[in-house]
């Protein structure tokens, strides 16, 4: 089975040009390795990576907050043309945020806001691999501040570079070590209170 990664990230604010372009190299190390690109089919950090992949030719799924291709295109302007699939939630901007991570066995956050952070806590309890694309600004850039206050074993795994490519092949190395310990399919660990 190909893997699926999910790529979250800003939507908007202040993009320099240099974290675009680290987004949309993010987007063709995807592809070199024939993973399948999923993000919420938003702007921004995420669509670079999908203009990124698909310059190689990569699959890449969408998941929308809408209910339909009328409604992702004109109340949320989000992009479409560049979609393999689109997939309609209803559920809104932060209802979708689940149906992102669950359809992935891996994340990776580039940038990132209030919305990137909820993907990520998402991920982070969800027992996910969670790449973390470093020195692109926002939540990526703040990662381990967070797992120290967090201080909550799930199963996940965070690892973070600043180079694409670098960090890729990190993860799947370590996606390769949770297939053999059964970890990267079974979804999140339940704790008994």
């Amino acid at each position: 089975m190909r893997m699926k990664v999910g790529v979250v990230g800003s939507a908007g604010g202040d993009l320099k040009p240099e974290v675009l372009e680290k987004a949309r190299e993010m987007g063709r190390c995807l592809a070199r390795h024939d993973i399948i690109v999923v993000t919420g089919s938003a702007p921004g950090l995420p669509h670079e990576a999908v203009l990124g992949a698909k310059e190689i030719g990569a699959m890449v799924i969408g998941i929308s907050p809408a209910l339909s291709l009328d409604q992702h295109r004109e109340v949320y302007r989000a992009p479409w043309e560049e979609y393999d699939a689109l997939i309609f939630t209803g559920s809104g901007l932060m209802g979708r945020e689940i149906e992102i991570i669950r359809t992935c066995e891996a994340v990776i956050v580039i940038g990132g806001r209030s919305g990137t952070l909820g993907e990520f806590a998402i991920a982070y309890d969800e027992s996910r691999l969670i790449g973390v694309l470093t020195g692109t600004g926002g939540i990526a850039d703040h990662v381990s501040e967070l797992l120290a206050v967090i201080d909550k074993q799930t199963g996940a795994d965070v690892i973070s570079n600043g180079d694409p490519e670098a960090l890729l092949s990190m993860m799947i190395d370590r996606h390769r070590e949770r297939i053999v310990r059964g970890l990267a399919y079974r979804g999140p660990v339940i704790h008994d209170s």
